[in-house]
């Protein structure tokens, strides 16, 4: 199950309470004050890893509260501070303050954390308030109140390269032909219900990271089908690669799904029209790819590839111009 977006209550740990005690043993008279501060309530933290590509394993609970740490005690002894809580999550994370809709962190880079919760200082004990002039003092102070929140945690998907396209355009098979992803693969449209990431080794030492996102249709971004609950994972991708087909099972023009699903990316974000792009035509063994790559080239005033996902023509083509545009040679 696929899981991309979250909301959760955090709730870090009390400060444990300071102590009053004194000194009580046999031959020592008029003991001082003696009790010990109360240990620091657990913090609850957000970390970025690998475990998983989805925010599933968040899902299933809602509270997430972190241990109270322990009062002082006499003899001068500190109460325990309390262990934090640490909720993993994928790198790509985004944490927003759910009540007043802000961003606290956005968790790009693996290892990366952030304290959304923080624990309670302990309480003092009376020992800290003794003095020349109160040399028996029976204050203290309780432990501090942990910090509660509640969060929404948004997952955008990390991919060098980001596959967009009608649906049917070809991009599970594409991802699945040229990396070791497995996405389910149909003849039918709406195939993909999920984003599905998949590796693409160039050589030894270089790879990207291909992500085929859920097929888009005109109004996605107003919350029509599918594709509006997945367009922010196209936002991380660096370059774009539309995949047009050239001869739709639903009779609609090539040129015109293609400049549909342009202004799909405008309209959700301006700084998509500004990305890096490489179109190409799909499904080359259809007799009429040709025709359409050449109306495209001549309309869009641009190169054009021309790909067979099922044939494997024009794939390593495509794989090398996206390693040049991710990495050009003189970086390698």
């Amino acid at each position: 199950m696929f899981v991309d977006e979250v909301e959760i209550q955090v709730e870090a740990g009390s400060g444990g309470n300071g102590c009053i005690s004194f000194r009580r043993e046999k031959y020592v008279a008029n003991g001082g004050p003696d009790g010990g501060d109360g240990g620091d309530g657990g913090s609850v933290v957000i970390t970025a890893d690998d475990q998983g590509d989805n925010l599933y394993a968040v899902s299933h609970k809602k509270h997430w509260k972190a241990p109270k740490g322990n009062p002082g005690e006499g003899s001068q002894r500190h109460g325990r501070n309390a262990a934090d809580i640490v909720i993993h999550v994928p790198a790509g994370t985004i944490i927003i303050d759910a009540e007043h809709d802000f961003v606290l962190k956005d968790l790009v880079e693996r290892g990366e954390s952030f304290v959304v919760a923080r624990g309670g200082k302990g309480g003092k004990g009376n020992e800290r308030f003794k003095s020349s002039t109160n040399r028996a003092p029976r204050q203290s102070t309780p432990g501090g109140d942990g910090e509660k929140r509640r969060i929404r945690l948004e997952l955008k998907v990390i991919a060098d390269v980001g596959l967009v396209g009608k649906p049917n355009a070809g991009k599970s098979t594409l991802l699945s032909r040229i990396s070791r992803a497995k996405p389910k693969i149909a003849s039918y449209p709406f195939t993909t219900k999920t984003p599905n990431l998949g590796q693409v080794q160039i050589d030894f030492d270089h790879a990207f990271m291909m992500a085929d996102i859920p097929g888009l249709i005109e109004g996605a971004h107003d919350g029509i089908g599918l594709g509006h609950e997945f367009l922010r994972h196209i936002q991380r991708a660096g370059i774009l690669v539309h995949l047009v087909e050239p001869e739709p099972t639903d009779g609609t023009d090539p040129l015109e799904n293609y400049r549909s699903i342009r202004d799909e990316l405008v309209q959700y974000d301006a700084e998509l029209g500004e990305r890096p792009e490489i179109l190409v035509v799909t499904k080359a063994d259809l007799p009429v790819a040709e025709e359409v790559r050449e109306l495209m080239s001549e309309e869009f005033d641009k190169e054009i590839l021309l790909i067979s996902a099922v044939t494997g023509q024009g794939l390593n083509e495509l794989v090398g111009r996206i390693a040049q545009q991710l990495n050009p040679p003189s970086d390698w």
